[in-house]
């Protein structure tokens, strides 16, 4: 898409669409946005029979995490990983649902110069990661004063260094030299896991049921008095709390408090940074790379992919993961899909040799960052800013409450952790409703 257009995941639809309950006509909480962290407040007070209306502006639920139908292939087009599994609750609760979770493997691929990578190549990049990762965990459990994420980084990784800090900043959604050392995440709970069928498809089925409103922006959100009035273009819903789950990007210019927010919660509103991190979607049957879901570690050329990983679900379907350094050239051209497209198979072209890709397609792109209801793939905190996701779980007034993964110290940028805040934040606005505080 052009940055003033549709993005370009928007053209495709949603693989699951839920049967959703209507709204309750006299609602206790409002649930603005049906992502994760929305989904899990609905699911959290609908549990304590607590009446819920959750409002949606786009026209399905699931937020930055969507999957769509690709040649007969469920696929994802946003979130992906369920990272950190020891301590993400949407592993927990697959378990037990019985959802089809995969572990993610640990070994992968290394292509090096355009050709595989040699064993010793392999281990060469394993152990750069590692020492890479280890001095990241220990730095981020430092004391003294925050500072960027990249002076932890050890100065001795070979030739892998620079893909060390590729890979780093492509999974923090800014360079490292942007990104809080104290906010970086333990990289001690291992166990990722994909799920068959796709991540966002797994988020419909947990909708399923929930009073949630599709195509109902919320613009803007008055608290003044008693309760709270939620202002849409279908107009006014009133509560006695609301759980505001959007995330922060959209937070700065599209949802208007009156009376304005405290400084404080504002200040950290607005001190957090736009995280970038879209995918291109491959077609590619001829590929090199065999098993599914393995990570490609790449080196040599002039522009390396910030990643990719190969054979989704053991398909054709390959992710070719662009950065904020990516979308920025794209962007400066005319940033739609098309030139996405170009820029993915010339790099594409450069490794792997332009007759390799005769068959390659790129059925799908992402623009995260030129959603409206999302203006970014996550929220990053800079150096300096570390306090911001504590800050905003305290509630507002005792009717505003905050959720998303904006505010998860161990699992920012994550669906995860998005759940586990919207959870936090139900728990936190029931136990203020049975006292009467709200």
């Amino acid at each position: 898409m052009s940055p003033t257009g549709t993005p370009a995941h928007a053209h495709h639809r949603p693989s699951l669409a839920p049967r959703l309950a209507p709204l309750p006509d006299d609602p206790a909480v409002i649930v603005v946005g049906a992502g994760a962290a929305g989904i899990a407040a609905a699911r959290a007070l609908a549990a304590r029979g607590i009446a819920v209306a959750v409002l949606e502006a786009r026209d399905r639920v699931g937020g930055r995490a969507f999957t769509t139908t690709l040649r007969g292939h469920a696929v994802d087009l946003g979130a992906h990983w369920l990272h950190a599994g020891p301590i993400n609750p949407l592993v927990r609760l697959g378990h037990a649902r019985g959802e089809p979770l995969r572990r993610a493997p640990q070994d992968g691929h290394a292509w090096v110069s355009g050709r595989p990578g040699r064993p010793a190549e392999r281990q060469a990049s394993a152990r750069a990661f590692d020492r890479a990762d280890r001095a990241m965990t220990r730095g981020a459990a430092g004391e003294g004063p925050d500072r960027a994420a990249s002076t932890a980084l050890p100065p001795a990784l070979g030739p892998w260094g620079a893909r060390v800090a590729q890979v780093h900043g492509l999974v923090s959604g800014r360079p490292l030299t942007e990104v809080s050392l104290h906010d970086f995440p333990s990289l001690e709970y291992g166990d990722n896991f994909f799920l068959a069928g796709g991540y966002g498809a797994y988020l419909a089925r947990l909708a399923q049921g929930l009073p949630i409103a599709l195509g109902r922006p919320v613009t803007g959100i008055d608290w003044t008095g008693a309760g709270v009035t939620v202002t849409t273009p279908q107009g006014p819903l009133r509560a006695r709390a609301v759980v505001v789950t959007v995330p922060v990007m959209v937070l700065w210019e599209s949802l208007r408090f009156t009376p304005a927010l405290p400084g404080p919660v504002r200040a950290a509103i607005d001190g957090f940074s736009r995280g970038i991190y879209e995918h291109a979607v491959l077609h590619w049957p001829s590929s090199p790379f065999r098993g599914a879901d393995r990570l490609v570690a790449m080196a040599g050329g002039r522009q390396v992919p910030s990643g990719l990983l190969a054979r989704i679900d053991g398909t054709p379907f390959h992710f070719y993961e662009l950065d904020i350094r990516d979308a920025a050239a794209i962007d400066a051209v005319d940033g739609d899909a098309d030139r996405a497209r170009r820029h993915v198979r010339a790099v594409m072209a450069e490794h792997f040799g332009a007759r390799a890709l005769r068959d390659l397609t790129i059925p799908a792109v992402s623009a995260w960052r030129h959603d409206p209801w999302s203006r970014g793939s996550w929220a990053v905190v800079p150096p300096g800013h570390a306090g911001a996701r504590q800050a905003l779980q305290a509630p507002v007034g005792d009717r505003i409450w905050f959720a998303g993964e904006a505010l998860s110290r161990l699992q920012w940028g994550t669906a995860g952790g998005a759940y586990e805040e919207g959870t936090r934040a139900a728990e936190a606005v029931a136990a203020r409703l049975s006292n009467g505080a709200a």
